[in-house]
């Protein structure tokens, strides 16, 4: 195997998540330990390296690999504080009083892995491994830990509890199913939740079919489904945080998309606050709603003469 594919397996091993054992990781820690492709990784020292002066300049030399100027911030948010998380590194080890922004910012092999890669290849390194582990943990199972603390519960009508990825998009999409669903959709049942990291998190497929809903295109769905079957009415509702209010063009995709679905479409965009509100209001399509969780017991209509109910063609 080549030294980079040695220091993935290494970083896999010590527990790393997959985001963190890519190549430049692999080229991180080849730096860090002072390893070029002809040594042995008993030949491994502990050196502290600045970013693009020391990690930066030396996989350039050593492995020919040179990466632009911007990507410092790569090495350092996306590589180099996950190491110092996983005790692979540690930050400023000659000078820990340096300032966060300080430009001497450096990183050092921990002395605990130092001791680890040195086995790689040898008898010892099964257990030298295993003793790290023990004794540090893994990094992936400290962040799988850490998303499920932060994430969203979401209980429906059923008493059923949902879990959504931490974010605010989700905060949205939680308060639409507890406090929008209850006021305005007449008992309605949920028929689609997504989410930002599992699209279709909840998914009546038998309803949506028999509904006329096409269900193998789940990109073109809403971020909420609700259906009010006392009024055979459909809340298509999008969540917007930054983006993806129902515009005018949004109305024409759902409308060609759901041509085969006969319920009476209402048409809803859901923001966080008045401030997110106001970024988006030129945008937002006649004959829809507007509802916002800050204020949930209260919606906007854009049309003058009547409220909340099916969009007219």
């Amino acid at each position: 195997m080549s030294k980079i594919t040695e220091a993935q397996e290494i970083l896999r091993t010590l527990g790393l998540p997959p985001a963190q054992c890519n190549e430049m990781s692999a080229l991180t820690l080849l730096a860090l330990c002072n390893i070029k492709e002809d040594d042995i990784w008993n030949d491994s020292t502990r050196q502290s390296l600045g970013v693009t002066k020391g990690v930066m300049s030396f996989v350039k030399e050593a492995y020919n690999k040179e990466y632009a100027p911007n990507t410092r911030e790569t090495f350092r948010r996306q590589v180099l504080h996950q190491f110092v998380q996983a005790r692979i590194a540690d930050y400023n080890p000659d000078n820990p009083s340096l300032s966060v922004n300080s430009p001497n910012a450096h990183y050092a092999i921990s002395m605990e892995v130092l001791h680890v890669v040195k086995t790689f290849n040898s008898p010892q390194w099964a257990e030298s491994f295993e003793h790290f582990i023990s004794s540090v943990g893994e990094l992936s199972e400290v962040y799988l830990k850490a998303r499920e603390i932060n994430q969203i519960p979401v209980k429906l009508a059923s008493g059923e509890v949902l879990k959504l990825s931490a974010g605010k998009h989700n905060e949205v999409q939680a308060a639409i199913v507890e406090q929008f669903a209850p006021r305005f959709t007449n008992g309605g049942i949920l028929l689609y939740l997504g989410d930002t990291a599992k699209k279709d998190l909840y998914l009546d497929e038998k309803t949506l079919k028999e509904l006329g809903i096409p269900i193998d295109q789940h990109s073109k769905l809403p971020d909420v489904i609700i259906y009010d079957k006392s009024r055979n009415w459909l809340f298509l509702i999008e969540a917007v945080t930054s983006h993806g209010p129902v515009t005018p063009k949004r109305i024409v995709e759902l409308e060609e998309f759901l041509k085969d679905c006969k319920a009476g479409k209402v048409y809803v965009t859901a923001f966080p606050d008045f401030s997110e509100f106001k970024k988006h209001s030129a945008q937002i399509a006649w004959d829809t709603e507007v509802w916002l969780m800050e204020v949930p017991d209260h919606m906007i209509h854009f049309n003058g003469d009547r409220f909340i109910g099916p969009r007219i063609p």
